[in-house]
């Protein structure tokens, strides 16, 4: 390799604060090259007769800071060349510097070596300046590409980057999803220079009143509250641990994933039951017990030293990956039906050979303790995708009107068991003629069940009003309030949707 580039960090503060080395390097070289001339220490250098080249330009003429960065490291390639290069960076080069990694990683594919020099990081500043200690654990962020997953709520949180209003603002919104609106954040500019200066506001208040630059840093100290931490997954994970643990729930702690099984179905059906209500403060808790379940078992299985959260975290999230070639992959899908498709295909494919033997029928991956009327439609659309189906409306009306009479039959001939018996055929036809109408029986079912619900407690509620006991009513008064509630549930629905 014949020419260097050489990567300089200018350090957080003021020329005092410079290395020597750094400083007689920045001195001597003929080939500078800045990322940017907003620093403390350029004008006094400038003073002193160094002369360099910056690429601020490239910042006002472009508002993406990647491409950006891509150009200046394309002229830093093209720049060593022809000659060694110094490239000075604000801080250190290690810290918060894309186009000192993007360097670093084009660097096999250029004849010219990359060689780094210390500089003073900001952090060691920032430290200073908030008398804090990154033994008790911190991060770094930087503003403009932070995502509102990353912050670690119970450490230390720098955000670097944050160079104008928009990104503040940017920040702001981000850090609200997670901080309540009034949690202090510290304004640091200039963190170990003459000119630093810390100022703390209220979250909301973080891009309104405080005015930001290049050398701006954000700080949010740990939230040690454990209330504010009720949003937090790993805070949910804890409140089960202790429940289940030795100084826990007598309740939780005698939980087995046997036990909790009937559990699990009825806060499933509480789902639906709010969705149907459209009440969405209703689905949160509801959904908040499907969750509960499912910590639960999860808990249970790490207590019995076979799988955590983990495992089915990772479990779900490399099965959506890997049945979804159309969004994490290369394959092309244009409709909802090609996507079902290959969701199905994938799911076959991914039987092991341990359960195709199992597996000796089709039918048979369909549990059998799910509820009736849902089994009886996954039955028969696993029986329909080999063809056996039919494809008219009309032999199934026919099917039906064949059970009703059978089951007549049995009637007439008082024969309980084979009235249970052709009882359960006139479902399983009337659930064929739903599934060719693409209605969903169990749902179907719960709305009428809701309904009937609202209606006689309707009933109720008017012979309540009359002083009438609901046991001496008679059938006729009873009709009357039926009919009413009918109309009042129509124009309920019309005025919902």
């Amino acid at each position: 390799m014949d020419n260097t580039i050489t990567v300089i960090g200018l350090g957080a503060g003021d020329l005092d604060q410079m290395p020597l080395g750094v400083y007689k390097q920045l001195k001597e070289t003929h080939h500078l090259f800045l990322r940017t001339k907003e620093h403390p220490v350029i004008n006094e250098l400038q003073n002193e007769g160094v002369t360099f080249k910056s690429f601020d330009h490239l910042y006002e003429n472009s508002s993406d800071f990647s491409s950006v960065y891509r150009e200046i490291v394309k002229q830093l390639w093209m720049e060593s060349e022809t000659n060694s290069i110094v490239y000075a960076v604000p801080g250190h080069p290690l810290v918060a510097e894309q186009t000192v990694q993007m360097l670093l990683q084009e660097k096999p594919d250029h004849n010219v070596d990359v060689v780094l020099k210390g500089g003073q990081s900001f952090l060691d500043g920032m430290f200073q300046a908030l008398q804090i200690d990154p033994i008790d654990g911190f991060q770094l962020l930087d503003g403009v590409s932070l995502a509102i997953d990353q912050p670690n709520l119970q450490q230390h949180i720098i955000i670097a980057q944050v160079y104008d209003s928009f990104t503040a603002s940017h920040v702001k919104l981000l850090l609200m999803e997670r901080y309540p609106d009034e949690y202090p954040v510290t304004v640091v500019m200039g963190a170990g220079t003459k000119k630093e200066t810390l100022v703390t506001v209220p979250l909301y208040e973080l891009d309104r009143h405080v005015e930001v630059n290049n050398l701006t840093a954000l700080y949010l100290p740990p939230i040690n509250e454990e209330s504010l931490l009720n949003r937090e997954f790993t805070r949910l994970r804890n409140v089960i641990q202790i429940l289940r643990g030795p100084d826990g729930c007598p309740w939780d702690r005698k939980q087995t994933h046997k036990s909790l099984r009937k559990y699990l179905l009825e806060e499933a059906y509480e789902v639906i039951e709010a969705i149907e209500e459209q009440d969405d403060l209703h689905l949160i808790e509801e959904l908040g017990d499907v969750l509960l379940q499912v910590m639960l078992h999860a808990q249970i299985g790490e207590d019995e030293g076979y799988f955590n959260i983990g495992d089915v975290i990772e479990s779900i999230t490399e099965k959506m990956i890997r049945r979804h070639p159309h969004v994490f992959g290369d394959e092309k899908l244009n409709s909802a039906e090609e996507v079902k498709e290959v969701w199905d295909e994938i799911k076959k494919n991914e039987q092991t050979s341990n359960d195709q033997e199992k597996c000796k029928s089709i039918l048979d991956s369909v549990h059998t303790n799910i509820p009736a009327l849902t089994r009886a439609d996954k039955l028969q659309q696993k029986a329909a995708k080999v063809g056996f189906d039919w494809n008219k409306v009309e032999p199934i009306h026919q099917k039906i009107q064949e059970e009703l009479q059978e089951f007549q039959e049995a009637v007439d001939n008082k024969d309980v068991d084979g009235m249970e018996a052709e009882f359960g055929d006139c479902l399983f036809a009337l659930v064929n003629l739903a599934r060719y109408y693409n209605v969903d029986p169990e749902l179907a079912l719960g709305r009428t069940n809701r309904k009937f619900y609202s209606r006689f407690r309707y009933i109720e509620q008017e012979l309540q009003k009359e002083g009438v006991p609901i046991e001496e009513a008679s059938l006729e008064k009873m009709d009357v309030y039926w009919e009413e509630a009918k109309k009042l549930h129509k124009k309920k629905e019309s005025t919902d949707f």
